[in-house]
């Protein structure tokens, strides 16, 4: 499968992989191999790649770390976070992936059209109002609020888990929002059928 595309998924230049500093191309064939396609998010930040090389370590520390929270759960606050900041390249691929991780078809457009009514828990929904807060108005985050989520359960390494998330998928989110980043057809469609679904569990 190649990488190469068709149509524009950035305003800014996508390099060609063979000019890309080693280390970049390695890590961009890898994801590749593992996911069936290149995640554009990945071609696009390859344009400069020191900030390439920044940007992957930070998400991944936020999104895969052992926690209070469920990989489902990040996701939420990921989908939840990048609608009220309209980024459709995140509101598309991290839905994908909630999809997978969450079992369930329907929760990521739930989340994003209005979690409020999504088929979560009371819990889940303090964590995303919460999210929101620091995703959109963090200088008004207060005792009150960490108090709410301490009231469901969570921890204050938790808080700072959901906060830490919000807060770097808003920087995503403006620098996306920026270059016009574009989600991979794939991410549309991936773990909406029945047979995809089965495929996720394996």
């Amino acid at each position: 499968m190649t990488v190469g595309m068709t149509t524009a998924i950035s305003r800014y230049p996508v390099p060609d992989l063979v000019d890309l500093p080693e280390d970049v191309r390695a890590r961009i064939l890898s994801v590749q191999e593992k996911s069936g396609f290149v995640p554009n998010v990945f071609l696009a930040l390859a344009y400069r790649p020191e900030e390439f090389r920044a940007f992957l370590p930070i998400t991944t520390r936020v999104m895969e770390k052992d926690s209070g929270l469920s990989k489902a759960e990040r996701e939420m606050i990921v989908v939840a976070t990048s609608a009220a900041n309209n980024w459709l390249y995140c509101v598309v691929a991290h839905g994908a992936i909630l999809r997978v991780r969450a079992k369930n078809p329907r929760l990521a457009d739930q989340v994003a059209t209005n979690y409020g009514k999504a088929e979560i828990t009371p819990r889940q929904k303090a964590m995303l109002d919460f999210a929101l807060q620091v995703a959109t108005a963090s200088h008004k985050v207060g005792p009150a609020d960490v108090d709410v989520l301490r009231g469901h359960g969570f921890s204050g390494d938790d808080v700072w888990d959901i906060g830490a998330i919000a807060a770097f998928f808003a920087l995503s989110n403006r620098l996306a929002n920026l270059i016009d980043l574009r989600p991979n057809e794939q991410f549309h469609l991936l773990c909406r059928l029945a047979k995809d679904r089965e495929r996720a569990k394996t």
